[in-house]
């Protein structure tokens, strides 16, 4: 026994080193750090317990059967994050660059199928070359394998994609279909076609940093949700994340005691906002001041940011914030804007996270552009998320919210359990000029003054339409609140609908519109 415990410690301590000190110092001279010090900045000290270390590939031909390392270049294994279990795998770039092989496919699908079984947040820590080209199409069927338990777990399971190295082809899709991505500048690209192919086929130049890298992919193509300069940042933020989602949908996310006064005065909000709705400002200085202690952690910060959709505390308890920035475009909805709005409501949706809206926003982008390029689908997603979701939902109607935007805003046509309103709101069909110019068109035409009608007929529609209490009068919103008392308002009524239950139509799924 005791030569066999000795030989047994052997095989862990040379899976454990990896395959050699030369890959281990190559991989750090890339700025990269191993898979398993990636883990150990991930979880609690302590606290892996790994799965399958001493699995190996069966494969043969191409010199395979010779090369048959520990691990097959994946670890896997659970550990805990803030003593809350999490389930993980780690590509290990230095056997076989990371590529996934039969073998290295199973282990993943086994740690998928424990965590989904478990109920517990999934983090797959990504540093590949893709399909082992050796293994033929065992290979691709693996990644079959792992997009099928992407797709089962999706809204069950938190699951979270770290890109750390090259994610290239088919490979791409997992991170695709999990709920965040985060991605490391320089180390780190994404891409269906590499550089060398779209040379070959289109003949334009450009680098993989260029073509897929984080930059690109968190600010202009939306596929990455956090984009960091170094592995430890991006795996400390990761830890932040996940201690703002529950372990699975059964779960609420986890409340922390909160020495924020729940009935703080935000008296800083009357000089944010300025009541002039043609004058911009930014509304993250209007979430930070609402927000305890004004932490926040926003999503696709750098994508469609005309809107900001952020998880926040209120008085020590997990809310989504959806809010127009009128610093970009105005604050309108457009394209970009609405996909990213959707996919985050769905995601507080699916994961037990009340709802608060932040109205600012003076309509659709209008354009050929935006037309052609089905702003009507791609709004659709957005009213679908909302009219779809059962989590609390409360929106604040700051100042304008004009036409079908203010609709799709979360309205309390649209399900809203309570809107307010401050002082400066204007709700309406369209801005007072427009509507004027339309309404009074043939008065304005025939007087002698035209400027000086105009002007008349926009203060008369104000007036008698746009007047901050005419919602009110009609019970489209619930209330007229001081923004001053804003936080006091949320934080008590999100406490009032912590018990809110409804009711779905039996059916399989929806359709909700692509």
């Amino acid at each position: 026994m005791t030569e066999r415990l000795a030989e047994l410690s052997a095989l862990r301590e040379q899976a454990a080193r990896g395959p050699s000190a030369r890959a281990t110092e190559a991989q750090h001279a890339k700025g990269k750090l191993t898979a398993r010090e990636r883990i150990e900045l991930l979880l609690d000290p302590g606290s892996f317990t790994e799965v399958e270390q001493l699995r190996r590939h069966r494969a043969t031909g191409f010199g395979l059967e010779a090369n048959r390392p520990y691990t097959d270049g994946v670890v896997t294994g659970w550990g805990t994050v803030d003593g809350r279990t999490v389930f993980v795998y780690a590509h290990d770039f230095r056997i076989f660059g990371g590529a996934l092989g039969e073998a290295h496919a199973t282990k993943i699908h086994k740690i998928m199928d424990l965590a989904l079984a478990a109920g517990a947040p999934l983090v797959s820590l990504n540093d590949g070359a893709g399909a082992r080209i050796q293994e033929g199409v065992s290979a691709l069927a693996g990644y079959g394998g792992i997009f099928q338990r992407n797709t089962r777990a999706s809204g069950v399971i938190p699951q979270i994609s770290v890109m750390l190295g090259p994610c290239a082809g088919g490979a791409a899709y997992s991170p695709a279909l999990t709920d965040f991505v985060f991605m490391v500048r320089d180390t780190s690209q994404m891409f269906i076609t590499g550089p060398d192919v779209v040379r070959a086929v289109t003949g334009e130049e450009i680098t993989q940093n260029g073509l897929g890298g984080a930059d690109v992919h968190a600010g202009t193509s939306g596929v990455a949700h956090f984009a960091y300069d170094d592995e430890e940042t991006c795996l400390s933020e990761v830890r932040y994340l996940l201690s703002m989602l529950p372990s699975n949908n059964r779960e609420n996310p986890p409340s922390l005691p909160c020495a924020d006064p729940a009935d703080r005065s935000g008296a800083a909000l009357l000089g944010l906002v300025p009541a002039d709705g043609n004058r911009p400002y930014d509304m993250r200085k209007v979430i930070e001041e609402l927000v305890d202690d004004g932490d926040h952690m926003e999503v696709h910060e750098r994508w469609a940011r005309n809107i900001m959709c952020t998880l926040a505390r209120l008085d020590g308890q997990v809310v989504g914030i959806v809010a127009n920035q009128p610093q970009f475009l105005a604050g309108v909805l457009d394209i970009e804007a609405s996909e990213k709005a959707a996919r985050f409501v769905q995601l507080c949706d699916a994961f037990n996270i009340p709802i608060v809206t932040l109205l600012d926003v003076p309509g659709f982008l209008p354009g050929v552009d935006q037309e052609h390029g089905g702003i009507i689908r791609h709004g659709a997603k957005l009213l679908y998320a909302y009219c779809n979701a059962t989590v609390p939902r409360i929106s604040i109607v700051l100042r304008k919210a004009y036409g079908g935007a203010y609709i799709v805003m979360d309205s309390q046509s649209i399900g809203a359990d309570l809107t307010y309103a401050w002082p400066t709101n204007e709700i309406a069909v369209m801005g007072a000029e427009g509507a004027a110019n339309v309404i009074f068109r043939k008065q304005i035409a025939a007087a002698g003054d035209p400027e000086a009608m105009r002007a008349r007929m926009v203060k008369e529609y104000k007036s008698e339409l746009m007047h901050p209490y005419y919602a009110a009068e009609r019970g489209l919103i619930d209330d007229v609140i001081d923004p001053a008392g804003t936080r006091a308002v949320l934080i008590s009524s999100l406490a009032m609908l912590r018990t809110k239950h409804a009711d779905l139509p039996a059916r399989k799924h929806g359709n909700p519109p692509q």
